[in-house]
């Protein structure tokens, strides 16, 4: 991070504070302060962060930001109204010190795994950053952007919401130079209640980017692609199933763990191929190729940054133990993402089995949501279903529409674990899917160490 003035700090916080000295970094946990930086206080739902200033200070913070005086530090304490706004003004001021590419990325399902695979492009070309782990939210998002320092070219920042203006204010804070919306699904929608809300709620990525900003757009969304054309900016459409989009791909050919394609567009068509299955994945390369080109980089290295692309955590990762092939896709689920795993699923050879969690945050579409994913692993020819927790029972009354798939029900992992380890055999392939609360990775522990013991 670059050097702040504690002054200069004020100002982009709107305070009064007026004192001498140097931000070196910015801190929010006061177990991970450096020397030099400046701690803000963030009041949370079982913490507040108050309560350790003085901490803070004491191992080597050079100045707070809090929204009460703290007794003993007033020459030190910066005083705001509401921290959390305050950290994103200081972010919002600190990245337009930075004149380079800055990608926003939000949409219902695929935002994480665009974001790498844009990264990974970008970096072929340019000195990237991009967002850690979940850092894409109005905490974390700013620690983000007081990463970037001298020498960086290019930044990708992952855009997550829950409701209305929060995408607002994280694009006012990051101020993207290019903007990608991967799609417009079922997520959240317990809170903003239909898919026409939850776009325009993506859509804010627009407030904090100039009109000459570029937006990119998945073009098979048809409310993306109606939206996007009625835009008066410039604005490029990606996609596999419209043929009018700016980069189509087509010529899809999946193998036991890559996909290969290819991508058609105003430059002519280019061949990709990218260590990871599933159709969703042929989306989220497009996009990143797609943004690739937007900023410069030669089609070819697109293409190379692409077949360099990992995995991220519990994303669609492919793991082979004792003959078995296990698709570990449990970090987070909607319908969306779960009908693209079954789809990828169904392309798998061997005896396929889907070992599936609840799908959290539906609200009055749960029941619904699990009874059709349940229809549509019957309908892709999965063997097995698999099914845990509090909508287990939809999951099975929809796949029991096939009375040729066998659907199991349990009410705790650990029955799961230990049926299905009785059940697999060599060759199959296992799908793991659930929400991230659900933490269906323990049955994948429990599989693993099991498999390893016989």
């Amino acid at each position: 991070m670059l050097q702040l003035d504690i002054n200069e700090v004020a100002r982009a916080v709107s305070s009064s504070f007026h004192g001498e000295g140097k931000v070196l970094d910015v801190c929010i946990d006061s177990r991970a302060v450096t020397k030099g930086c400046l701690f803000v206080a963030i009041k949370g739902e079982r913490f507040d962060g108050h309560d350790y200033v003085a901490d803070a200070f004491k191992v080597g913070a050079a100045f707070a930001l809090c929204e009460r005086a703290v007794p003993g530090f007033e020459d030190k304490t910066v005083v705001v109204k509401d921290t959390r706004k305050a950290l994103l003004d200081l972010a919002a001021y600190y990245r337009r010190l930075f004149n380079i590419h800055v990608v926003g990325i939000t949409g219902s399902v695929g935002k994480t795994t665009t974001k790498e695979m844009v990264y990974a492009v970008l970096s072929k070309k340019y000195d990237a950053i991009k967002t850690l782990g979940n850092k894409n939210n109005e905490i974390g998002l700013p620690q983000m952007i007081f990463r970037l320092e001298k020498g960086v070219e290019a930044a990708v920042f992952e855009m997550g919401m829950s409701g209305f203006g929060e995408i607002s204010r994280l694009s006012r804070a990051a101020a993207p130079t290019l903007g990608i919306i991967t799609k417009i699904g079922m997520s959240h929608i317990e809170f903003l209640h239909s898919r026409e809300n939850i776009c325009k709620a993506k859509m804010e990525i627009l407030d904090g980017m100039g009109m000459d900003a570029p937006l990119l757009l998945n073009g098979d969304d048809d409310l993306l692609w109606e939206k996007g054309r009625n835009l008066s900016r410039p604005v490029k459409f990606f996609g596999m199933e419209n043929e009018k989009c700016d980069f189509f791909a087509f010529d899809i050919k999946q193998g036991e763990n890559f996909t290969a394609f290819k991508i058609k567009y105003e430059g002519g068509t280019h061949e990709v191929e990218v260590p990871a299955v599933g159709l969703h994945n042929v989306m989220n390369a497009t996009a990143a190729f797609a943004s690739g080109i937007m900023l410069g980089v030669e089609a070819e290295k697109c293409a190379e940054g692409l077949a360099e692309y990992l995995p991220e955590g519990m994303r669609q990762k492919i793991v082979k133990k004792s003959g078995i092939t296990v698709i570990e896709d449990c970090y987070n689920a909607g319908p969306d993402s779960v009908k693209a795993a079954l789809k990828t699923l169904s392309m798998m050879p061997g005896r396929r089995i889907a070992v599936l969690g609840d799908m959290l945050e539906l609200g009055d579409h749960s029941a619904d949501a699990h009874f059709n994913a349940g229809r549509q692993a019957a309908e892709a020819g999965i063997h097995m279903l698999f099914a845990v927790g509090k909508f287990a029972e939809y999951y099975h009354k929809g796949a029991a529409e096939n009375p040729g798939m066998v659907c199991r029900v349990f009410e705790d992992k650990s029955r799961l674990a230990e049926a299905l380890l009785n059940e697999v055999k060599e060759g199959d392939v296992v799908l793991f899917k659930a929400s991230r609360g659900v933490k269906l990775e323990e049955v994948i522990a429990l599989l693993y160490k099991g498999l390893e013991e016989i």
